[in-house]
């Protein structure tokens, strides 16, 4: 009976180790690699925290922002807890994301403003009232860490927006801050270095003095917030602490940072995004990454058993227009700057869309040669629409499987813009300007149209394939054949490596490609689209499937 039980044992154990291991493969028993994050290959999502999810109804209203606003101008219900709920649904993992990056959720201006396009709140998040406070329309500062603490247990960053630029619009419940802390003209004409710098963005939008250095006092309206929350001796204190610690002096911009970096000591935020980057001198944001780092590495520190991996803490600027011919330079016309080199390792593409319309080795050629050449060490971050991009690659989402396909198998970074997987409209009757961008996520289609579910499985297979891969965005590209047209990604790092082969507009059915230059005859592959495997025989690879793709990887 004794023997018995310890063979019964035996197999419950093998069984359980069968199921739960994801250190060995059964038939060769041999180590699996895990696969680093890799930030220059990443696949991001971008999303509007007020247009995601609703995950608390209770916070819809807040502040009396009871007006009626613009059509899609007003606060739409989104919040952190409703990113934190699909996050726990594994819609992002089934999506192959690895970093989310979502839009402001500092506290914003109390009271609502019409900028020709009817009234509007700042369910955006970009009109700050007070950077050390979350809004309550998107949650609390407790949402914020169990978002995080979520998010890095399914291996995704989390990169928060930054913005230094501006404060929100005044209104007549939301004071305009101090003369020694903001402008309020000339309006930027953007036709010189300064009059891209030194002037407001639109009227009625403060800004920020950025390229002083002299000392200012807190606004007193900002004080009075403080005493009345309780909080005035504890932000005192800190701030005391920063400028003592750093010796900058008490300039706005400096404020300004030593709020937002609070963010990343506090919940251990991997990265920013940082807004309008080209409205300020550069070295606003040299300053800026280098209290990010600090923040991270002591977040580190304090938080030994929550660091995900060795990586730093990482950067993405908007400057508006920038493209990767450009290199590692803006030009303003009257001066070039290289932000590259003054805090970011990142730099939002708008070129992308324009060379989406070319095919696919022209984009995929052209990238990988800028990025393993002049921008070796750094990257772009590649979109196709955005919230705030009047020109779409693909503004009637008829072309909604081409554009996953483009976007999410380039060199560099890919943002996926909230709805892009699921083709959310972005032609909405009735709406003004930017507002036809932002329409609430389309969960209904999703859930119940088989046409919707069809593109968003196309992104799923796709994302999951650029996750699973960092030689997608991060490898070196190298054609294999014109026609038809295959190529190979390759990727090293330190003991890691990494190689797949993708062949696009293939024949449906029977189809053959060479892959001897990458993997040996008796190799067995397998096609992450379709899920078939096969073996390499005389350098070439066969599949049978439904779809005009295959992605290649080792099996």
């Amino acid at each position: 009976m004794k023997k018995y039980l310890i063979l019964l044992l035996i197999t419950v154990m093998t069984l359980f180790s069968s199921c739960t291991s994801t250190k060995t493969v059964s038939e060769s028993n041999k180590k699996v690699t895990k696969i680093p994050f890799v930030w220059e290959g990443a696949n991001v999502y971008f999303l509007m925290t007020d247009r995601f999810n609703n995950g608390d109804t209770s916070n819809d209203i807040n502040l009396n922002r009871t007006k009626t606003p613009g059509k899609l101008r007003g606060f739409e219900g989104g919040d952190i807890k409703g990113i934190s709920k699909k996050i726990d649904e594994g819609y992002f993992d089934k999506l192959g994301i690895n970093a989310i990056w979502f839009t402001p959720i500092v506290e914003q201006i109390h009271d609502g403003v019409d900028e020709g396009t009817g009234l509007s709140y700042g369910f955006h998040g970009y009109w700050a009232r007070d950077w050390t406070n979350l809004d309550p329309n998107f949650g609390t500062k407790e949402d914020l860490a169990l978002l995080v603490q979520k998010a890095h247990a399914h291996g995704i960053r989390i990169i928060l927006d930054g913005v230094i630029n501006h404060t929100g619009p005044v209104t007549s419940v939301d004071t305009i801050w101090p003369n020694d802390w903001v402008r309020t003209g000339p309006t930027c004409d953007y036709k010189s270095f300064a009059n891209t710098t030194a002037c407001t963005l639109v009227a009625n939008l403060p800004d920020v003095k950025t390229e002083s250095n002299q000392n200012v006092d807190l606004p007193p309206f900002l004080i009075e917030k403080w005493k009345k929350e309780g909080r005035y001796e504890q932000e005192m204190k800190e701030l005391d602490a920063f400028f003592t610690r750093t010796g900058y002096p008490r300039a706005p911009k400096y404020y300004i940072i030593k709020w937002l970096t609070d963010y990343i000591a506090d919940y251990g935020i991997d990265g920013y995004r940082g807004d309008t980057v080209k409205h300020t001198d550069e070295t606003v944001w040299a300053d800026f990454k280098s209290q990010c780092n600090y923040a991270f590495e002591n977040w580190k520190k304090n938080n030994p058993v929550k660091v995900l991996d060795n990586n730093s803490f990482y950067t993405i600027a908007e400057v508006y227009n920038y493209g990767i011919s450009g290199g590692q330079i803006f030009d303003f016309g009257d001066k070039k700057v290289n932000y590259y080199e003054n805090g970011f390792n990142n730099m939002i593409n708008f070129e992308f869309k324009w060379d989406a319309q070319k095919d696919y080795e022209f984009i995929f050629s052209k990238y990988s040669d800028k990025l393993n050449n002049e921008l070796k060490g750094y990257s772009v971050l590649n979109y196709l629409s955005s919230h705030d991009d009047g020109g779409p690659f693909d503004a009637k989402r008829t072309k909604s499987k081409e554009a996953g396909t483009k976007l999410l198998l380039s060199p560099g970074l890919s943002q996926v813009y909230y709805g892009d997987e699921s083709a959310r409209s972005l032609v909405v009757e009735g709406t003004q300007g930017d507002a036809t961008l932002r329409s609430f996520m389309n969960w209904d289609a999703i859930k119940s149209n088989p046409e919707t579910q069809e593109t968003l499985l196309h992104w799923q297979k796709l994302g999951q394939f650029r996750k699973n891969h960092p030689s997608v965005g991060a490898g070196i590209h190298k054609q294999i054949s014109a026609q038809p047209y295959t190529f190979s990604r390759t990727f090293s790092k330190e003991n890691y490596s990494d190689t797949v082969v993708v062949g696009l507009d293939l024949a449906i059915g029977k189809k053959e490609l060479a892959v001897g230059s990458v993997f040996k005859d008796g190799a067995k592959i397998r096609d992450a689209y379709s899920g078939k495997s096969g073996i390499v025989s005389d350098g070439k690879v066969s599949f049978d499937t439904n779809f005009s793709l295959l992605l290649i990887e080792n099996q």
